[in-house]
């Protein structure tokens, strides 16, 4: 999830089906700027985390990031890190409605930084099924 206007529209979309609260994460940019996602310190961040209580079709469980890619797995790791900070900044502001459990980052050329980073989910299919033609 990557706007306080999404998360509406899928809050939406699950009342009318009539479905039980569904979890997201929210999309953090931690510094890609090819990369979608909201800025740490954006007003539009601000936005949706004050408004996850209004949202009771939706669970926002998290958050979750894709960095740079680079051959060294360490080059994700300030990336990582950036966003383990802007978790702890966010569950230490105790909004309602919010968990904050999830921190999703990490693929399977990096997810061992992103484990030793704090990651909670990481995305591992090619280190499962192999590279995609």
């Amino acid at each position: 999830m990557d706007s306080l206007r999404l998360a509406q529209r899928v809050n939406a979309a699950v009342e009318r089906a009539g479905r039980d609260p569904i979890p997201i994460t929210i999309e953090i940019n931690t510094g890609d700027p090819a990369k979608a996602g909201l800025v740490p310190d954006s007003p539009e961040l601000e936005q949706l985390l004050a408004s996850a209580e209004l949202l009771p079709h939706i669970r926002i469980q998290g958050l979750m990031t894709l960095p740079p890619f680079s051959e060294d797995p360490e080059g994700a790791r300030p990336y990582f890190r950036r966003l383990r900070h802007l978790k702890d900044m966010i569950v230490g502001r105790r909004f309602s409605g919010l968990e904050m459990k999830v921190l999703s980052m990490g693929m399977s050329h990096d997810f061992e930084v992103a484990i030793e980073e704090g990651s909670t989910c990481v995305r591992i299919g090619t280190a499962i099924f192999g590279e995609r033609n």
